[in-house]
């Protein structure tokens, strides 16, 4: 078929010109190089995501289910604004983000999740379950940073619209939102974080999250112990973690690959910077 009856046939078709518009204009690229598709702004994501971060932390803050462990919620808040320090001086304007989590009291859950914007949550079974160390605690932390930092809640996002056009998947979802008191883009936000990361994007937060900790000052090696510890958990099923941030036979295999070249931060002498997180 010639360029001309593809216009042509294009024209005929609203969804198939749409789709064909998305690829050419929805492109971005990620930190380490990646295209991704980007037909939701991250400035779009991030609005989307403070809303629905705000709804899906309400029934939590109904029941008084949140922060309530003072010890993990300290240890967490410490870890955090060293990452976050990190985070800030790889993508320097993340530093306008208010960067927000909160420690969902909840010990038969091993999850945790970031949304566009630095909004987080954490919940305790992850680390009771686990049996987590800081440096352990670290990687799960640094790899839902790197999610935000490599805009996944847009990728997310635009991924769901362009299968959909948009309008379809919004709709469908909103009859099984589980309560949530959102529409449009907010809904789709709060998707996001139910919705399975693709493997390159697990690489690609694996990759930056290791780092991220390095540099904080937590031990890269500890990457490892983590996943094998969640491999172990799980009693009748997997962790609610497994279920967004698939886990990939050779995860393992490549983790070690990276400590070598990630250990020089981690022996790096001196204080390292951390941010004041609110709450």
């Amino acid at each position: 078929m010639s360029n001309r009856l593809q216009v042509a046939h294009m024209r005929k078709s609203p969804v198939i010109l749409i789709l064909f518009l998305i690829l050419i204009v929805g492109c971005a690229t990620s930190p380490t190089g990646r295209r991704q598709l980007m037909i939701v702004s991250e400035d779009s994501a991030i609005a989307a995501s403070k809303q629905a971060y705000v709804e899906m932390l309400k029934p939590y803050e109904q029941q008084g289910k949140i922060d309530n462990d003072r010890p993990l919620k300290d240890r967490v808040y410490k870890i955090t604004g060293r990452l976050v320090a990190q985070a800030i001086q790889m993508r320097p304007e993340t530093k306008n983000w208010e960067w927000s989590i909160k420690i969902i009291d909840d010990p038969k859950t091993v999850n945790a999740w970031a949304m566009a914007g630095g909004k987080m949550a954490l919940y305790s079974g992850l680390a009771t379950q686990l049996n987590a160390t800081d440096d352990e605690l670290a990687q799960v932390l640094g790899h839902e940073i790197a999610h935000a930092l490599a805009k996944h809640s847009a990728e997310k996002m635009s991924v769901a619209m362009a299968s959909s056009i948009g309008v379809v998947a919004v709709g469908v979802a909103a009859g099984d939102n589980k309560g949530l008191a959102l529409t449009g883009a907010a809904l789709a936000a709060a998707l996001a974080v139910q919705m399975p990361n693709s493997r390159s994007a697990e690489s690609e937060a694996d990759r930056i999250g290791i780092e991220l900790a390095a540099k904080a000052g937590y031990d890269p090696r500890a990457a490892i112990t983590l996943w094998q510890k969640m491999a172990k958990v799980g009693g009748k099923g997997p962790p609610e973690f497994l279920s967004t941030h698939p886990s990939p036979e050779n995860r393992e295999k490549k983790l070690a690959e990276f400590v070598p070249q990630i250990m020089p931060y981690y022996e790096q002498k001196g204080t390292r910077p951390t941010y004041q997180l609110k709450g």
